[in-house]
């Protein structure tokens, strides 16, 4: 089948692979202008664009593929199937209606939960222990298209948004790869989704990751893995913003306060505790302070003492 992929980050990239080893005939490539990226801002291209160069595909870099000129441009090309995984713009009705047999995305949900674009962070923090990747038809409604396919994946106590994402990027391409096959056999089946059961994912900021210590020890946790590595959560102490890249649930040993406030810091034994809101603690792995590198928890005790006073807040 004739293809056009849609796609920019690293996400995308074993989905457009998986369609070459596969002997798909990708006619072109649109991804994301080149970004300014790292701390000289020179401009980078996206991970699909360099996957698409190493393999002679064309590429097509549309500002707004909204524009007339892409939308032509792609039209032209005559393509059976778009296939989108993470492109990172709305795409237009017009576009929608040029392949030949339909649009389809990879998205790392089971739709119809976790619609949007954040589905890996959110499902980690709000304790999920099953997600997995959906090929769903597209339509100009967001992630509510009829779904062709569904692959779960388990979400591991110690996973992370990186972790996670790493398995679900290849497992999309094994998803999108069956999917495939079931239109070239002529029996793909579309399953419309229950919007009974939508939720949904919505994109992260940083201003978002601050840890709340209200919350139980259970979600501060799935929040510090939910959110690595990026956007990371953070805490302030001593009036400076604090990364919390890696915690665990874990009792604090005696003795300690029993009576304290959400944010109660504890050194105990050389490890770092903090108190959740409901009484049991995260023990704090590794964590960074402005303009420092992470350090551990032992030795962020020994460079900063925590004094009895002392809060994450």
């Amino acid at each position: 089948m004739r293809i056009v992929f849609m796609g920019t980050p690293e996400f995308a990239v074993p989905s457009l692979a998986a369609l070459l080893s596969a002997g798909e005939e990708v006619a072109a490539v649109v991804t994301q202008p080149d970004r300014p990226a790292g701390r000289g801002q020179k401009l980078a291209e996206s991970p699909v664009k360099r996957f698409a160069r190493q393999h002679n595909i064309p590429v097509l870099q549309p500002e707004k593929i909204r524009q007339a000129t892409a939308l032509d441009m792609i039209h032209e090309l005559a393509p059976d199937l778009l296939v989108v995984a993470a492109y990172g713009q709305i795409l237009p009705q017009r576009l929608l209606d040029i392949p030949r047999i339909a649009p389809l995305n990879v998205h790392a949900s089971l739709l119809p939960r976790y619609r949007g674009a954040a589905p890996i962070h959110w499902a980690i923090i709000n304790g999920e222990q099953e997600t997995g990747i959906t090929i769903m038809r597209i339509v100009y409604r967001l992630d509510a298209g009829d779904i062709l396919c569904r692959c779960s994946e388990a979400i591991g106590p110690d996973d992370t948004a990186g972790s996670l994402h790493d398995r679900l990027k290849d497992l999309g391409a094994a998803c999108l790869l069956r999917a495939l096959e079931s239109i070239r056999r002529g029996d793909a089946t579309y399953t419309p989704q229950d919007e009974s059961l939508a939720t949904y994912a919505p994109q992260l900021r940083r201003a978002d990751a601050r840890l709340d210590w209200r919350w139980p020890v259970a979600r501060c946790h799935d929040f510090v893995r939910g959110l690595h590595p990026w956007p990371v959560a953070f805490t302030t102490f001593r009036g400076q913003n604090c990364k919390i890249h890696r915690a665990e649930p874990g009792d604090a040993p005696p003795p300690i306060r029993s009576d304290g406030p959400p944010g109660q810091l504890d050194a105990t034994a050389g490890r770092l505790h903090v108190r959740c809101g409901d009484g049991r603690w995260l023990h704090v792995e590794r964590l960074q302070m402005p303009d420092r590198a992470p350090v551990s928890g032992t030795d962020f005790i020994n460079g900063w003492r925590p004094r009895q006073e002392d809060r994450f807040v």
